[in-house]
């Protein structure tokens, strides 16, 4: 058996064989039940139309004013970039680093890694250097945050309505279109399939056949064989080298991610230390001709709530308060019970990491509801609204938990129910 018929999971690394799926089946590890691959009906053609669609929405959306806000004779407009550029000028450069580079230059940076990889496949040709664009697009997709930011549209739009008269501009609309259109060109977009196009025949590697045929399966460590982050092609790991280069996509191979315990504890304390004060702290602080008055997280869930929006105060206090300690505590948990080696249900603990590496982006929520409302409500001495340094606190613990999040390697977990023989 060799390597075009085995796939290693990159949760669990059992080793399986590669097997063609209908079109919209999907291949999930024996193991530990992750999706390894999905067969979808789309095309490489359909997925460029939906990416070329999205970039000139994504243009039109950065051009055009997301909302108009009117206070009396005075009329507010602003993009995002202008949002961004205005908790800039007020010395919140960490936040507006944040919210530009989460809003802005990693969607784009995605948009066009995908077009640099689709429009040549369509015209019939093969990307230069493609390995490069897909190592752009895997090291983009956790950071990219249009859909939260649309959330955050809605929930800055309703605290907005109790100070004046707002209407939802173009930007609005366009960044609600780039959502939808960049979730299709997502799904409709395969890896794989465009490895398929591109790749050279493999080198034959030959594989024991008596190791993976045994009674509980194998992993791919086990077998003497690294699976590439990037591209998944296994490649034959020489037993005293730690390290590796994938023969397909030039990128470095590893058995498991480096340090990843050590790293995945040091970016947890630092969150853990950072996160009373990004609760206590105020995040946004308002004065107004009555006085000034100074909101932390909690007390923009209590608005939200005494206003009547009971739904859109649930969907603040879980996105930006229950996921960022949960996450912490859950990811505290994972890394102290694979510290100590324990055979605890890896099974559930591999669905415990998945949630939390998926939900974790949703608490920039309150991050962009407080860069709209500082860019809006700038208004003399009849109001305005400045962020607090409870926002620089609670965007480094959202930095921080995603960063724990990617260090950490699931498949250490796995490890320790190894059988102790092959």
């Amino acid at each position: 058996m060799d390597e075009t018929t085995l796939i290693a999971c990159h949760e669990c690394d059992f080793l399986q064989a590669d097997t063609q799926l209908p079109n919209g089946g999907a291949a999930r590890c024996a193991r530990c039940g992750a999706v390894l691959y999905k067969s979808s009906p789309a095309t490489a053609t359909r997925a460029l139309a939906y990416t070329s669609a999205a970039a000139i929405l994504f243009v039109i959306a950065n051009c055009f004013p997301i909302f108009g806000f009117r206070l009396h004779e005075t009329l507010v407009e602003t993009t995002l970039l202008g949002a961004a550029s205005s908790l800039y000028a007020e010395g919140m450069w960490p936040i507006a680093g944040l919210v530009f580079v989460t809003t802005l230059f990693m969607p784009a940076l995605n948009i066009a890694a995908m077009l640099y990889l689709l429009l040549p496949l369509h015209l019939g040709r093969i990307p230069q250097r493609p390995e490069q664009a897909l190592r752009v697009l895997r090291h983009v997709a956790p950071w990219g945050m249009i859909e939260v930011l649309v959330l955050a549209m809605l929930v800055a739009l309703v605290k907005l309505q109790h100070i004046a008269d707002v209407v939802p501009g173009v930007g609005i609309g366009a960044f609600g279109a780039v959502m939808v259109l960049l979730a299709a060109a997502t799904a409709a977009f395969s890896p794989r399939a465009i490895w398929a196009r591109i790749d050279s025949p493999p080198a034959h590697l030959s594989i024991s056949h008596a190791v993976w045929r045994t009674s509980t399966g194998t992993t791919a460590a086990r077998a003497g064989l690294a699976a590439c982050h990037l591209c998944g092609r296994l490649s034959k790991q020489h037993a005293n080298a730690a390290t590796g280069t994938c023969s397909r996509c030039g990128a470095a191979l590893h058995l498991r991610k480096p340090d990843s315990l050590a790293r995945t504890w040091a970016f947890l304390l630092a969150a853990a230390v950072l996160y009373m004060p990004a609760v206590l702290l105020p995040v946004m602080m308002t004065s107004t001709l009555f006085g000034a008055q100074s909101d932390t997280i909690l007390s923009g869930v209590v608005f939200l709530w005494n206003s009547g929006s009971w739904s859109l105060a649930v969907i603040v206090f879980i996105a930006s308060v229950l996921v960022p300690i949960l996450k912490i505590l859950s990811l505290v948990f994972l890394a102290w019970t694979t510290q100590l080696r324990s055979p605890l249900n890896a099974r559930r603990r591999t669905r415990i990491y998945r949630l939390v590496e998926s939900v974790g982006r949703w608490s920039m929520l309150d991050i962009y509801v407080i860069t709209i409302l500082v860019a809006f409500v700038q208004i003399g001495e009849v109001a305005t609204i400045d962020a607090g340094p409870g926002a620089i606190a609670f965007g480094a613990v959202i930095v921080l938990t995603m960063f724990a999040a990617l260090s950490f390697d699931p498949r250490l977990m796995w490890d320790v129910v190894e059988p102790d023989s092959e």
